[in-house]
């Protein structure tokens, strides 16, 4: 890559302002902040855009899709498995090559445009007075900068429809949810074990009748399924964030709702290909297997390249035992941040993903970023830095080599990678695993309550 060394400069630049900004707590307007990540990304991409080096998966794989598309092909089958997602992304691809813009600029809009727009996101994840300070550092944020405009990852088309449907779930001035645990507890001192059962039954039948306001929130509440599932429609991993989502609506009712409509809209893109795509009804169930098969391709992250002497090999056992392992601890996870904010809780999800994970791609570690920023915990800086950097040295200088000497850069970086998991793991919200009593809750809080639920 022959603009590595300006693509650092600027890199490093804005992780310096970041962090003098949490220094002296500056909090810059929102277009300010906006501006900022416009004018950074646009500088990235067209250095990226004209670089003689361009990432493998860039081309081999996300661009056969979108001229698939622009040909009337289906774009998970013509692309030879490059692309094994649904085609949502490569139907904007195609209408990009149609205009005629070339493929170096044409896959980095979608992505460049959806992280411009993750900034006022943020923000509104964030909340509380300090909003615009998280949306100035997410505007300047290394590894997002590295992803959407080096790259061209489609992480951030995922997380804008992730964080909006985040953004539309979460209803401003609203009651912490209620414990579940002490409520079960107060139901059993007054109606006794035997009489359980019956107020199970009645609260549930209350929780799935219209309350007040049911037509806004029931319109709420799908608007949010809809984004999550357009979440899906980018790419499979944003399943980690449904959960929270989901309990950020205030009752069963509204999150039947919001499941449903999540899972409608990939199933629209799926049943439409035949009309957009050109599929055949026949080759459905072929496009649906393609999208499935993930070979466990391993030794690039944490705790694999130990076994396989830091470079990517197809171990079975490996992945199995660590998509075991994933669901273990996702599990533990949301029973330990239940009672959180589920915001924390998802964060929680997605850096215990991180720890464990047998395969990952340094875009991967984007999957945290916007939470991690809205919502900082201790260790926060640590993480930004140490992913930053560990992502830069691959993106900006192993890409200076190439074959051999890439490959024995790749054993020591893969292997290096595991220094960053304990911090990951610190970073986790471990003093938030509890709703703020009502001394610290307040108008000014950052955080950001959960409707009250009676389910």
């Amino acid at each position: 890559m022959e603009t590595a060394l300006p693509i650092g400069i600027i890199l490093v630049t804005g992780l310096v302002l970041a962090i003098v900004a949490q220094w002296r707590d500056w909090r810059p307007p929102l277009w300010a902040a906006l501006a900022a990540g416009v004018v950074v990304r646009v500088v990235l991409m067209f250095f990226a855009a004209g670089d003689s080096h361009q990432p493998v998966d860039f081309v081999n794989s996300f661009k056969p899709a979108g001229e698939a598309v622009l040909n009337g092909q289906d774009p998970v089958l013509a692309s030879n498995g490059g692309w094994h997602f649904l085609p949502t992304i490569p139907y904007v691809y195609g209408i990009l090559l149609w205009l005629g813009i070339p493929w170096e600029w044409t896959g980095r809009i979608v992505t460049v445009a959806s992280d411009i727009v993750l900034i006022p996101l943020v923000a509104k994840l964030a909340g509380g007075p300090k909003a615009s300070l998280r949306a100035f550092q997410y505007a300047l944020n290394p590894l997002a900068l590295m992803v959407a405009c080096l790259h061209g990852q489609v992480e951030p088309v995922a997380l804008v429809f992730g964080v909006a449907a985040f953004v539309v779930a979460r209803s401003p001035a609203t009651p912490a949810r209620m414990d579940v645990r002490a409520t079960v507890g107060q139901a059993v001192a007054e109606h006794g074990w035997s009489g359980l059962p019956r107020w199970g039954l009645r609260t549930l039948g209350q929780s799935l009748r219209p309350g007040p306001g049911d037509r806004a929130e029931l319109r709420r509440s799908a608007w949010a399924g809809v984004l999550m599932g357009l979440a899906l429609c980018a790419k499979s991993w944003p399943i980690w964030l449904v959960p929270g989502m989901l309990l950020l609506l205030p009752r069963l009712r509204y999150r039947i709702t919001a499941l449903f409509c999540t899972g409608a809209v990939p199933v629209f893109f799926l049943v439409t290909l035949p009309v957009f795509a050109g599929t055949s009804i026949q080759q459905i169930p072929e496009v649906i297997d393609t999208i499935r098969a993930i070979r466990p391709i391993v030794g690039e992250w944490g705790w694999t390249p130990h076994f396989t002497g830091g470079d990517w090999a197809l171990r079975d056992d490996l992945a199995t035992f660590g998509t075991y392992l994933i669901y273990a601890c996702v599990v533990a996870a949301i029973f330990l941040w239940w009672r959180a904010d589920p915001i924390d809780m998802t964060l929680a999800i997605l850096l215990i993903f991180m720890v464990v994970t047998p395969r990952l791609g340094a875009q991967y570690l984007l999957w945290f970023m916007p939470f991690l920023v809205a919502r900082p915990t201790r260790f926060a800086w640590p993480v930004i830095i140490g992913v930053s950097v560990w992502a830069g040295y691959g993106y900006l200088y192993m890409t200076q080599y190439t074959d051999t000497a890439w490959w024995l850069l790749h054993r020591d970086w893969s292997r290096a990678s595991i220094v960053l998991l304990p911090v990951l793991l610190a970073a986790m919200p471990w003093g938030r695993r509890t709703p703020p009593g009502p001394e610290q809750a307040g108008p000014a809080a950052p955080t950001s309550p959960a409707r009250m639920s009676p389910v």
